[in-house]
């Protein structure tokens, strides 16, 4: 494969929003995908194929076009025959071709959140690591939802979403046991043990987890570490010697040998959940507002059109007869179901502004910095008629 692509190795240039090849040979690196402008609004809906032959969201035929958002981690799958990749910014699964360049969506719809089944109704809340088993299943650290997933792909490349441990955008905490109830908190790396196991990069926590498949229970490998971001075996140490984790330490800057323990750590620190209280709301029209407010020497980039955007979805989602899905711009009305009594709205919220006006015609410069702002709310309602008719939101302009 490496001699007909031309590179060795792929790369998830996240915030260029590009995969880059490299070659080993020669240290030649190469742009394979993206065009460097962070992927906001989806280009289309992803769908399953003619064929039925699983999951398919072709997103066009030159992959220099193609944008990207903050790719953060690839994987080769031998059953898709191409590189996987997690697409944190848009919580969604593509898929890359090194010798055709086709990129695709192959799971996730878009939607925030923690959502099992067909891959093309699935949900997921910033995908980040990623790791291949001995069964050619795909295993996703789902950081936001502090979430252990697994694309299960079938022999004709269909693609199931599960969830091994988490339960949603608002649970977290650090618990060994039973997958149903243990919980990480903001996992973004994950790699396969020699036993089949997964081992997780538990960021915020500071510690490297396992998940048992065959058990289906959670225990505590390692802890103390300072922001561990990403976690490998190192298989390549001397004869007759065990192998070691690699972890990636975000707050030290560094990397560390860890080693596997033969009888892993049980913890027991909780389970939290964020609250928000109940927003009383009207059924039938809702407005939205959310406010957004560019720091001081920065403003809005309107080059290319709009740069606002919102994605709305409802939990259940019956709850929201129209407004939902994404658009531009920062304003929405909504109809909310009189015939259910409660429930979550999901609303995210993104602006791009850039740096400057610097020049004389007041004009954003082509060689200006740029910035996204986002923020993610999941709010409570409970609709009752003397409820709110408005919500209004601020999205933080925080550099």
């Amino acid at each position: 494969m490496a001699a007909k692509a031309g590179y060795d190795v792929v790369i998830a240039d996240s915030v260029n929003h590009r995969l880059r090849g490299l070659s080993l040979t020669d240290g030649k690196a190469s742009t394979l995908a993206g065009n460097g402008i962070q992927r906001l609004l989806e280009t289309g809906p992803a769908r399953v194929d003619e064929e039925g032959a699983g999951f398919s969201g072709s997103l066009g035929t030159d992959p220099l076009d193609v944008a990207l958002s903050s790719p953060w981690d690839v994987v080769w799958s031998r059953k898709l025959n191409a590189v996987v990749v997690a697409m944190a910014g848009t919580h969604q699964i593509f898929s890359f071709d090194p010798v055709t360049g086709a990129v695709a969506i192959i799971a996730g719809n878009g939607l925030e959140g923690l959502l099992d089944g067909p891959a093309h109704e699935s949900w997921f809340a910033q995908s980040s690591g990623l790791a291949e088993d001995a069964d050619g299943n795909i295993w996703v650290a789902d950081s936001e939802t502090s979430a252990l997933r697994k694309l299960a792909i079938a022999e004709d490349a269909s693609i199931t979403v599960e969830s091994a441990v988490g339960k949603g955008l608002f649970d977290f905490g650090f618990r060994d046991g039973p997958a149903a109830e243990a919980r990480l908190q903001h996992p973004l790396g994950v790699t396969i043990l020699p036993d089949g196991s997964v081992a997780i990069a538990d960021t915020y926590n500071g510690a490297v987890r396992r998940y048992d498949p065959a058990s289906g229970t959670v225990s505590t490998l390692a802890r103390g570490l300072a922001e561990p971001s990403d976690v490998i075996v190192d298989h390549t140490q001397s004869a007759g010697s065990e192998p070691l984790l690699v972890v990636v330490e975000a707050n030290k800057h560094q990397l560390v040998y860890v080693p596997i323990p033969k009888e892993a750590q049980q913890v027991d620190e909780g389970a939290s959940q964020t609250h928000r209280p109940k927003s009383p709301v009207a059924p039938g029209t809702l407005d939205l507002t959310v406010r957004f407010t560019a720091p001081t020497g920065q403003k809005l980039d309107d080059r290319w059109g709009d740069p606002t955007q919102l994605k709305i979805s409802s939990t259940p989602p019956g709850l929201l007869v129209s407004g939902g899905g994404t658009s531009v711009g920062l304003l929405r009305t909504l109809e909310l179901s009189p015939d259910v009594p409660e429930g979550v709205l999901h609303i995210t919220a993104r602006a791009a502004a850039c740096d400057g006006p610097e020049t004389e015609d007041g004009e954003i410069p082509d060689h200006a910095a740029c910035h996204l702002y986002q923020q993610d709310w999941g709010i409570p309602v409970v609709l009752q008629a003397d409820g709110d008719t408005e919500l209004v939101l601020d999205l933080r302009g925080m550099d």
